[in-house]
């Protein structure tokens, strides 16, 4: 069994999606004729769908019902699945992780349709990966239950994983579940303040700080 299991987030950490599910809610925000708030884009970087929905019906005209934006904003997305690519340096970090024979999972606040549809994108959808949803839990990140839930499903303590995240909110989940955190911030926001106790990884370098901290479980 191996020592310590890596579990990474999705958008923005493993692949290049963030900007696309950026422009995804730009695409059904245009067609009904609103402007996005200026800076709305970093206030809800890592959130949850309902976390989205809820700040754009409290700075917008918004009238959708949660359901019918996140069907909406799913649509918008699938169409953009082709802008998908791997992080620089995030199939490295995942392929050296798996070569030391270390666990991994996926763990995403994106619904179980994105999600999936995302690792196909990517080329690493099989049978046999791990992944969590905001689908599979009561509650999305910043709560620790996705990255506790994952854990389990891999069948290790929280004190054996290692969380690899680029958002404050993410970070801070897998710090409430007692989990090492890698801060991986992308170049845009190099400088993002993490919360105290996550561990800084270079923005164009990840697996020297993962292999750090894998070296420590």
């Amino acid at each position: 069994m191996s020592t310590a299991a890596v579990l990474f987030d999705l958008d923005g950490t493993l692949a290049v999606s963030e900007e696309t599910h950026q422009r995804a809610i730009d695409d059904v925000l245009r067609a009904l004729g609103i402007e996005k708030p200026a800076g709305f884009d970093q206030q809800v970087m890592g959130l949850t769908m309902r976390a989205t929905f809820e700040a754009l019906r409290q700075q917008t005209t918004l009238a959708l019902s949660y359901t019918q934006l996140s069907a909406a904003k799913h649509r918008a997305f699938l169409a953009r699945i082709d802008e998908l690519h791997w992080r620089a340096g995030a199939r490295e970090a995942m392929q050296a992780a798996q070569d030391s024979g270390h666990q991994i999972a996926v763990v995403t606040n994106s619904d179980r349709i994105v999600l999936d549809a995302s690792l196909r994108a990517l080329g690493i959808s099989r049978p046999d990966l791990i992944t969590v949803s905001r689908n599979d839990v009561r509650e999305g990140k910043p709560e620790p239950e996705p990255y506790l839930r994952a854990a389990w499903l891999l069948r290790r303590h929280a004190e054996h994983c290692v969380v690899v995240e680029d958002s404050h909110a993410g970070a801070s989940a897998g710090l409430r579940a007692g989990m090492r955190v890698i801060g991986w911030p992308q170049a845009a926001t190099g400088r993002m303040q993490f919360p105290e106790g996550v561990c800084r990884a270079d923005s164009h370098a990840l697996w020297p700080a993962l292999k750090s901290q894998l070296d420590q479980v």
